[in-house]
């Protein structure tokens, strides 16, 4: 945590700069998470592309207000607060989250932004709880796939039939 009225300003102007840049940003709560825990969640939040960290309540209040984010009421959330934030994947942030959560009770989701727009803690939970753009590009192209497969799978079966029809021919003969 910065101490001196210099880091806090760098903090906030480096705050600024990642929810100018964001697609989603989630708050959590953290209170009571051991250090070794949040080392944890922090690496895999990187694995996903999201940026953890730790930001006292006013810094963070300031740091919305100077990126035009607004309506959330950072006050009213309990606790010490976590902040990622994703400028690739707008589910991640949430889904990281959720999940760490599903092993650390001290963790919880308590609201968030995505594109500019406020979130509820029941929105966050519905994102969470889509799949990542990875998957649902699979997804997509598993779809886009299959027709063509089922054609394929037709046409060579009537090469099937026509080889098998040739190899009767050859043994009536």
């Amino acid at each position: 945590m910065p101490k001196s009225k210099l880091q806090k300003e760098e903090l906030l102007s480096t705050l600024v700069t990642r929810f100018g840049q964001a697609k989603s940003i989630v708050f959590a709560s953290q209170d009571g998470l051991t250090v070794s825990a949040s080392q944890d969640l922090r690496k895999k939040a990187k694995a996903e592309g999201v940026e953890m960290m730790a930001v006292k309540k006013t810094i963070l209040q300031m740091a919305l207000n100077k990126s035009g984010l607004t309506g959330a009421d950072i006050s009213a959330m309990s606790g010490s607060l976590a902040v990622a934030v994703s400028d690739k994947d707008e589910v991640a942030p949430a889904k990281v989250i959720k999940d760490f959560a599903k092993t650390n009770e001290k963790v919880a989701l308590r609201g968030g932004f995505m594109n500019g727009a406020v979130l509820s803690l029941v929105e966050v939970q519905k994102i969470a709880d889509l799949p990542s753009k990875q998957e649902l590009l699979a997804k997509l192209v598993g779809s886009l796939n299959a027709p063509v497969a089922g054609f394929v799978n037709v046409l060579a079966g009537n090469l099937r039939g026509l080889v098998t029809v040739l190899g009767a021919i050859k043994n009536n003969k």
